[in-house]
């Protein structure tokens, strides 16, 4: 059974850093594709990142350059490091995995970011 579990949300000032994570189980996380998305309260799912199972990333204009994405193969994890945060970079941060960019089978539960202004 795959499982993605995400972590590392919270609460932070605008300007400030988060480091997420997603701990992935159950499948062969070295050979997968793995995306971060978001959803704020009202609005539809948004791309985030994501990166290829060979470290290629590619990230959304509205976080690029503030957004770090990153994959730890030993430990089968993911990584989003956020830095200079924005309001509107408030809401749940999913990640998801599969055989190919864009094309995920696999989702976590998501982890609530909250950046006060």
């Amino acid at each position: 059974q795959v499982q993605l579990v995400e972590s590392g949300g919270g609460l932070v000032q605008a300007g400030g850093s988060l480091k997420l994570s997603c701990a992935a189980s159950g499948h062969s996380f070295s050979s997968s594709a793995m995306g971060w998305y978001r959803q704020a309260p009202g609005k539809q799912r948004e791309w985030v990142a994501a990166i290829t199972s060979t470290g290629n990333t590619r990230y959304a204009d509205s976080v690029k350059g503030r957004f770090t994405i990153s994959r730890d193969n030993a430990k089968s994890t993911l990584y989003l490091e956020m830095n200079s945060l924005k309001p509107e970079d408030t809401a749940v941060y999913l990640c998801a995995a599969g055989a190919g960019l864009g094309y995920y089978d696999y989702w976590g539960q998501g982890t609530q970011v909250t950046v006060s202004s």
